[in-house]
């Protein structure tokens, strides 16, 4: 003989918090500055260049500088450490979590967990960077833009790790190179002065390498990077379905190394490429499959043929 137990009606575990803290007043001084001095950097040395200031040894050391850091958010911080797009080996999982660390865009555990919960809520309310969050009007869009852009960095909020990013917070390897991240900005500025500095042979060059190839290169990745936010979610074609308003903007698709073709990212979120059509330039997607060439990575994931089809956008 059976007896039926009694049916307990348990609740639910709540979902952890979006937020787990406001930023105190010495990290928000802190960030601010990493904000606002690369830009003033940037703006007061164009102007410069027009009669000194700039040689081939700034600019080929930035753009080397700007290659890795700018590599090191598109394939480290976005497509692997956010979206598992590949796997990688332990060596090249530290060194991508260090070069996206030189973008000086924030340390790896916080902006991936700032980047899942933007994919989370796109478009949103709980979107931390979406420009769709004022409204419609002319004049919303314009605060809209703003907030994407880069005005939602200068809030006090701060994504909860322990919901968002819970893999990467277990990592030892990853903590260790999260926690080095002023460091790393540190280096990303003074390692350029120092090299234009030895090429020059002089106290100048030292200058211009910090100014140029340091805090205006850093400023230029830091909005090129926070364009995806804001104009690939309002302007550009959309070829896939999405259900929120990215799309593809090309004229930025070389200074982001294949970023800007956001429509396909959100579509298909864990694709390791993002331009999938002919002609779409894709500079992330051909070094990760340089690195599963090398061996360096593996299991990478490209959208099928098949699969684009069932994501076209219908007419």
């Amino acid at each position: 003989m059976t007896t039926n137990s009694p049916v307990v009606d348990r609740p639910r575990p709540q979902a952890k918090p979006l937020l787990s803290h406001q930023a105190g007043r010495v990290e928000l001084i802190t960030i601010r500055a990493f904000l606002i001095i690369p830009f003033l950097a940037l703006v007061a040395v164009v102007p410069a260049a027009w009669g000194w200031g700039i040689g081939w040894a700034e600019i080929g050391v930035g753009a080397a500088f700007y290659v890795v850091s700018g590599l090191g958010v598109t394939i480290g911080y976005h497509r692997y450490f956010t979206h598992g797009a590949f796997k990688a080996n332990r060596a090249l999982r530290i060194a991508l979590a260090v070069a996206g660390g030189l973008a000086a865009q924030g340390s790896v555990i916080t902006w991936v967990a700032d980047h899942r919960r933007h994919h989370a809520f796109s478009d949103r309310e709980g979107d931390p960077h979406s420009p769709w969050l004022f409204g419609t009007s002319a004049a919303a869009l314009a605060k809209g833009f703003w907030h994407a852009h880069m005005g939602w960095l200068f809030g006090s909020d701060r994504t909860n790790v322990a919901r968002f990013a819970p893999d990467l917070a277990d990592d030892p390897d990853i903590r260790a190179v999260d926690r080095m991240f002023p460091l790393l900005v540190t280096l990303s500025v003074g390692l350029p002065a120092v090299l234009v500095g030895l090429i020059t042979w002089s106290w100048w060059g030292l200058l211009t390498g910090f100014l140029w190839s340091g805090l205006a290169r850093v400023a230029f990745l830091h909005h090129v990077t926070w364009s995806v936010n804001s104009v690939c979610h309002m302007v550009g074609d959309r070829p896939f379905t999405s259900r929120d308003r990215s799309a593809n903007f090309w004229p930025l698709a070389i200074l982001s190394f294949g970023e800007s073709w956001h429509n396909l990212h959100h579509a298909d979120p864990t694709s390791a490429r993002h331009g999938v059509k002919r002609g779409q330039i894709d500079i992330s997607a051909r070094v990760i499959w340089a690195f599963e060439k090398l061996g360096w990575a593996r299991d990478a994931r490209w959208s099928s043929p098949e699969r684009l089809e069932r994501l076209a956008a219908k007419a």
